[in-house]
């Protein structure tokens, strides 16, 4: 088995250290460019593990419509409100598995209940195939993973070299031969940067302000907390409810302490001496940020004290004003940017990733994935004592396990060794533990495990100069972060 301990690593941008991902792993220089140039350049393929019945299954028994669509520039969302509309049908009716970007060419199934395949209407910029019925509709754990294929636009003239570098470090990392073409690649698990907010990244913080119980400061952070890359107006209207909380001049240019950034001060906090006017903060707030007006709706109503206690029931109920997706979405965020401070410190230790070592929880292969796809199925643990390290070691070397870390939940058990040392360090610098994730409502969180790696087959073809990467991931990880090691460019420059 080939040593997967790191080259030198190299520094992470500042605003990815910001949550939690500290390094590149390989130190080659990137080949730069741009992403997304245009929708063609970013073509996402589900694979899901859904069966269907042939199109003349009876409705009765198969009331789901299977069809498979081809979106162009179109968010999932979007596309689902757009097709129930033309339908007459409830946007309830129509499910999928995965939520994918807009600006990509997507193919992906949904389920549209009670549906027969002459109603499907002609939608511009969507190719819809009907390939079956259901009888059931789609979900999330319907989606086994996704396939890519993405071109770097405007890369540097040695894009070929330092491609095939940085590929060298990666099948390395992976536990293979690093000269080996054919052998896989592999990264850290990282949640990528558009899971924390591709413009204004501060779900993560709004989510760890859950936690500890601080639902003033997680109100805050989402409805003020300006930051530089939003247009003025956004601005303004954030530093108006800033104000009320009694902050000074916002906090846009203070990097938020709690992900271990690098930073010369502290990001602000309420100190409870602002005015209170919600009334102010709904009339400075733009129409178009109808969730940060709707909390600021439930502060006037209730008349809340900026000077109340940060667990108040009316900051809770303030926050409750976003969807339930969000709610969820926020504490999950926590868990990710917890999650990948754990992963950067035991790369920072030059853990291995490929294999166990004694103390690691690891987890077995998803047994119904797609061929090709090196999935866990993080449901399936063993504890890897000092006398099973060598057996798991092998399952891993195979594809049939894979090392994980906790996205921490109230039934959270820590690993143990220097990983569970890991582990309970970095919940004690973020004054969070287990117990903390007990909450009301959609914030509550048992918590699960996810690998720490993520190992794909990677195929690089060059056109002009420009690479275009081919690969597969399991659901739950992010091609960008598999590319970020290539390209190595700002997650939120351009």
């Amino acid at each position: 088995m080939a040593e997967s301990r790191p080259p030198d690593l190299r520094e992470a941008h500042p605003v990815e250290r910001a949550v939690g991902i500290a390094h590149f792993l390989s130190d080659v220089d990137g080949i730069g460019g741009r992403l997304r140039e245009r929708p063609e350049d970013f073509r996402v393929t589900e694979l899901e593990a859904f069966e269907t019945a042939p199109l003349d299954a009876d409705r009765g028994g198969y009331p789901e419509l299977v069809v498979r669509a081809t979106l162009r520039n179109w968010d999932t969302n979007d596309f689902a409100r757009r097709i129930s509309d033309a339908l007459g049908i409830s946007r309830e009716r129509v499910s999928w598995a995965g939520t994918k970007d807009k600006r990509a060419v997507t193919i992906q199934l949904f389920t549209l209940r009670e549906v027969d395949p002459t109603d499907i209407p002609e939608i511009r910029g969507v190719e819809i195939e009907p390939i079956g019925r259901a009888g059931r509709r789609l979900s999330f754990g319907d989606l086994a993973g996704n396939a890519f294929e993405i071109r770097v636009a405007d890369a540097v003239a040695d894009a070929e070299e330092r491609v095939a570098a940085v590929a060298r470090d990666l099948r390395a990392f992976a536990g293979a031969d690093p000269d080996d073409p054919d052998a896989p690649v592999a990264v850290p698990n990282y949640f990528g940067q558009q899971r924390f907010g591709s413009v204004r990244p501060v779900t993560h913080r709004v989510g760890l302000a859950v936690v500890r119980g601080d639902f003033r400061e997680a109100v805050r952070l989402y409805a003020g907390n300006p930051s530089p890359a939003e247009p003025d107006d956004t601005r303004t209207g954030r530093d108006h409810v800033d104000a009320a909380f009694g902050v000074a001049g916002g906090g846009e240019d203070a990097p938020d302490d709690d992900a271990a950034a690098p930073v010369g001060h502290a990001s602000p906090v309420a100190d409870g001496t602002g005015d209170g006017d919600w009334e102010a903060c709904l009339e400075a707030m733009p129409r178009k940020l109808r969730f940060e007006r709707g909390m600021l709706s439930r502060l006037a109503e209730r008349g809340c004290d900026p000077a109340a206690p940060p667990a108040d029931d009316d900051w809770r109920h303030a926050l409750e004003a976003v969807p339930s997706n969000l709610q969820r979405l926020f504490v999950n965020a926590a868990q990710s940017v917890l999650f990948n401070r754990i992963v950067s410190e035991r790369l920072s230790r030059r853990l291995p990733f490929d294999r166990p070592v004694a103390g690691d929880v690891a987890c077995f292969a998803d047994r119904d994935a797609p061929d090709g796809l090196f999935a866990p199925d993080a449901d399936r643990e063993q504890r890897v004592t000092e006398e099973r390290v060598d057996v798991m070691a092998r399952h891993c070397a195979r594809g049939r396990a894979f090392v994980t870390a906790p996205l921490v939940g109230t039934e959270t058990e820590l690993a143990g060794g220097e990983p569970g040392e890991i582990e309970r360090t970095v919940l004690a610098d973020a004054g969070i533990e287990p117990a903390d994730f007990d909450l009301p409502g959609e914030f509550d969180s048992t918590g699960t495990r996810r690998a720490i790696q993520v190992r794909t087959d990677l195929e690089v073809t060059f056109e002009d100069g420009d690479p275009t990467f081919a690969f597969a991931l399991p659901s739950g990880s992010y091609a960008t972060v598999l590319l970020r090691e290539f390209t190595k460019t700002d997650p939120l420059a351009g």
